[in-house]
């Protein structure tokens, strides 16, 4: 028996490639569990940070590429106490020889497996980020952690990218590439002035938050709710249901009224009565419409009854209240209550209008 473990294959005797077949094979039985430990222990750690995050959730996003890693980690430290037959170290391609080629092979698995298991730390980091940020119930906060998830992938995936042409050709292609990206950088940059400054106003606006998704906005001629923003432009749903894209830079850059953020509406009517309305009638209607106001628990104290001019044929009657009520159809149902209330007033003290006109306006 000792005698068939010490012939020689290939340059290694068999006994150490039947060790090495046990070690990975033990490795392949336990990397599950071994995974799962290091994940325990990991969370362990993390856990004070996130304790709203349970084991579970952290173990899904770190088992499998921890597996693959242990697994990997084990094959390249036995296979590197074997020595490599010469006979199979023939040319393969353009320079490559199979051992050389193995060598490239085995690095960049290693790699993969270690940007894989970086991509899940961000996952987990986002993952850990969101459910503090459920807690606010702030879309925006959420939107705002998917933006910077993307965003370090994707340098993730550049600096992965730059790692494997180091390993495929060599540092001096690498040398030569950043050396390049300089003027380059600048052409692009060039290139690209008005994407550049709208990517700088979407991490103005998620800072800064002058609005967040959810608002309704007034930005130039358009008003809505904004739906989305990304990392060029915003996306605003119109009051007449379409949809409009408005670069970063201009919402920004112009003069936005957030309606989300108002305390109270302000409605302001204008009631023209008839030029012959004795004085008696209409100092009554301006008490009752006072008295009227005054008993609304939906208007605010402060607001205007008066006699704001008149002409000889009309006398205006300017009426502006401010109400805490913001949503549309309440402030609709009461704007409609104290219009109602205002005609009947002037009906029952014999005051007509001068003129159908009623003008109502908005702020």
């Amino acid at each position: 028996m000792n005698n068939l473990l010490d012939q020689v294959i290939l340059g290694n005797p068999i006994q150490n490639y039947f060790i090495l077949a046990i070690i990975l094979l033990f490795v392949s039985m336990i990397k599950r569990y071994l995974s799962r430990w290091l994940a325990t222990q990991l969370y362990k750690e993390v856990r004070r940070w996130a304790p709203e995050i349970g084991q579970h959730e952290f173990s899904h996003l770190l088992l499998v590429p921890l597996e693959y890693f242990l697994l990997l980690i084990t094959f390249m430290l036995t296979v590197d106490h074997l020595n490599f037959p010469p006979e199979l170290d023939v040319p393969v391609y353009n320079g490559f020889t199979l051992k050389l080629l193995l060598h490239t092979l085995m690095e960049l698995a290693l790699t993969v497996s270690i940007i894989w298991i970086i991509l899940r730390v961000i996952d987990f980091i986002s993952l850990m980020i969101s459910k503090s940020a459920d807690l606010s119930h702030d879309i925006t906060d959420n939107q705002f952690i998917v933006f910077f998830r993307d965003f370090f992938k994707a340098i993730v995936f550049i600096f992965g990218a730059i790692a494997f042409i180091r390993i495929l050709f060599g540092a001096v292609l690498v040398n030569k590439i950043i050396a390049g990206l300089g003027i380059g950088a600048a052409a692009l940059a060039l290139a690209a002035k008005e994407s550049i400054e709208n990517l700088i106003c979407s991490f103005i606006i998620f800072f800064d938050k002058p609005f967040r998704v959810g608002d309704s906005v007034r930005v130039d001629s358009f008003q809505g709710n904004v739906e989305k923003i990304g990392l060029r432009s915003t996306r605003i749903r119109t009051l007449e249901k379409t949809y409009v894209t408005v670069p970063n830079k201009k919402m920004v850059d112009s003069v936005l009224d957030n309606l989300t953020l108002r305390t109270h509406q302000r409605a302001a009517l204008r009631v023209e009565v008839a030029g012959d309305t004795p004085a008696d009638n209409l100092m009554q209607v301006l008490q009752d419409i006072k008295q009227l106001l005054t008993a609304n628990e939906k208007v605010q104290d402060g607001f205007i009854v008066n006699l704001n001019e008149f002409t000889k044929d009309t006398y205006v009657i300017q009426i502006i209240y401010l109400t805490p009520v913001i949503e549309g159809v309440p402030y609709n149902a009461l704007r409609n209550e104290i219009n109602l209330a205002v005609i009947a007033i002037m009906e029952k003290r014999g005051v007509k209008l001068s003129s159908t006109k009623v003008e109502i306006h908005e702020k």
